[in-house]
């Protein structure tokens, strides 16, 4: 099967939303396309758009059925089909986080190290060592989907989630990586902890990181770590 369907799948979401889905995978391909359908909706300017939510595979698009019906909806976005495919993407960031591996800040990290035998500083180098694609945003404000993580680290998630894991916590589940912008639940497990805040609401924007920049990290000291949270 290859990654983009030939045509795009166009299935409801309720009276108001609607999901387009345009592959069947997590990839780079996929996520080409979903990025150049949202940025050919925002261009497009087509009426009763209310909001935009990219996935790793889809958009789910909230509109106003009573500017737009559903069938009128994907007549206009099976119009636009053609033009994704040659939508000119801005150049991707790559958003460099610094990063506290394991002590207090990773408590899974022995446990990532020894489920696949290796050290911890071997699970260090291997997840610092790549940029890593911003898939898509969710779970809490800013929650960044993480993909291109290399294969040795592949470790599912914990049996049972922790009930509070502190905002900034790095976190590996299965081939995904991510970051937990605020305080939350989570079931991942977690290797390190960065200083930056992911999601500050009197911020503009609130969010630091965007779908399809890029996020490279970098290993630091507890000193430099206390020192960043000063400023």
């Amino acid at each position: 099967m290859t990654a983009g369907y030939s045509q795009f799948r166009y299935l409801p979401a309720g009276d108001r939303a609607l999901v387009v889905e345009v592959g069947n995978e997590i990839s780079p391909e996929v996520h080409q396309k979903v990025r150049g359908l949202v940025l050919s909706l925002e261009q497009s300017l087509l009426p009763g758009i209310c909001e935009l939510v990219p996935t790793y595979r889809s958009v789910m698009i909230f509109y106003d059925p009573d500017i737009v019906s559903f069938n009128e909806f994907v007549a206009h976005l099976k119009q636009l089909e053609t033009h994704v495919h040659a939508a000119e993407l801005p150049e991707p960031r790559i958003v460099e986080l610094p990063v506290v591996y394991g002590g207090d800040f990773g408590p899974d990290i022995k446990d990532v190290a020894e489920h696949h035998h290796l050290s911890e500083a071997e699970v260090v180098a291997l997840h610092s060592g790549r940029d890593y694609l911003v898939y898509m945003l969710g779970f809490t404000p800013g929650f960044c989907y993480l993909g291109g993580m290399n294969k040795k680290l592949d470790t599912p998630r914990l049996e049972t989630p922790r009930s509070r894991i502190p905002a900034g916590s790095v976190g590996i589940a299965g081939l995904q990586t991510g970051i937990y912008p605020i305080d939350s639940p989570g079931g991942w497990r977690i290797i390190g902890r960065t200083p930056q805040r992911i999601f500050d609401p009197q911020r503009e924007p609130p969010v630091l990181i965007r779908v399809g920049d890029y996020v490279h990290f970098t290993p630091i000291v507890l000193r430099e770590y206390t020192w960043r949270c000063t400023l």
